[in-house]
């Protein structure tokens, strides 16, 4: 199996609104975030590529027009790392067969992944 891998970068702030009280993450806070999509794919095309890189430049205007530099409760209902990665991978897989995960950063040591 080829895996590649593109990461883009955003920075935006969220507020968790479910957490009990006094939790420092129910408080507005910010976060440079990192998204790493994965393709995979068990053949290679005419060029010897899972996907050109420059194809998912799409992803990098998706969030740079909807979440950098955003408060990311107005953009998603639960704005966890979690529910991002599902949402960045549902958004990829739906223009990109090969997109078998995608990962979300909030800082260096906390990563979220989606993967079915």
């Amino acid at each position: 199996m080829y895996r590649i891998t593109k990461e883009f970068a955003f920075s935006a702030s969220h507020r968790l609104t479910t957490l009990e009280d006094g939790h420092p993450c129910t408080r507005v806070h910010g976060h440079n975030y990192i998204v790493v999509v994965e393709l995979a794919s068990a053949t290679l095309d005419a060029h010897g590529f899972v996907r050109e890189y420059r194809d998912l430049d799409l992803l990098k205007q998706y969030i740079d027009q909807n979440f950098d530099h955003r408060h990311l409760n107005d953009v998603l209902d639960m704005p966890t790392s979690e529910v991002m990665a599902k949402h960045f991978y549902d958004w990829c897989k739906a223009r990109w067969d090969e997109v078998s995960s995608v990962k979300i950063s909030e800082t260096p040591k906390i990563w979220a992944e989606y993967r079915p």
